[in-house]
């Protein structure tokens, strides 16, 4: 089986080329991804705790679902899969915005992404993928916000930054 590309792009998202993902993280290459964040009808937000086998940030809390886009593919249409994929969650998402960040891990990778992030709404239990999802939980955007005050640690890093720079996309669709 070929390992997974992603597109790499410009700080204007306008893609530049391919490359093997791994080989991008390790390279530190600026590339497209996406972050979904689901929200039910008592305005929580099902989090996701990465599986333990996770190349990086296992057993971490994060947003609902987040990967990469395949060549060809909107955004949407890439929200949609993997959403499907790691939650077994059908619904349609919204596109909020994007922003880019960089940071390193322990293990030498560096996630260089130009994330979309997107929402949608569903109010039943996922399907765990296990080989992507640990567990999963609804938290309310303050207790997440107060936790992660409290424990910093067990978050992944591109969950903090939207929770720190984009708080108020957040909110304002959570009211």
């Amino acid at each position: 089986m070929t390992e997974e590309q992603v597109i790499l792009v410009d700080e204007h998202d306008n893609q530049i080329g391919l490359m093997p993902k791994l080989e991008a993280h390790e390279k530190a290459v600026l590339h497209r991804a996406f972050s979904v964040f689901i929200l039910n009808d008592k305005k929580e937000i099902m989090l996701q705790q990465r599986a333990s086998q996770k190349y990086h940030s296992p057993l971490l809390w994060t947003n609902t679902c987040c990967s990469h886009q395949r060549e060809g593919e909107t955004n949407i249409e890439a929200g949609t899969r993997r959403l499907f994929d790691e939650m077994g969650i059908r619904t349609d998402l919204t596109e909020l915005f994007h922003f880019i960040y960089k940071a390193p891990f322990d293990n030498g990778l560096t996630e260089h992404e130009l994330d979309h992030v997107m929402i949608g709404y569903y109010n039943d239990e996922p399907v765990l993928n296990t080989e992507e999802a640990e567990a999963w939980k609804w938290m309310s955007v303050e207790d997440i916000k107060s936790d992660m005050l409290r424990h910093p640690e067990i978050y992944t890093v591109w969950f903090k930054i939207i929770f720190d720079e984009f708080y108020h996309y957040l909110e304002a669709h959570t009211l």
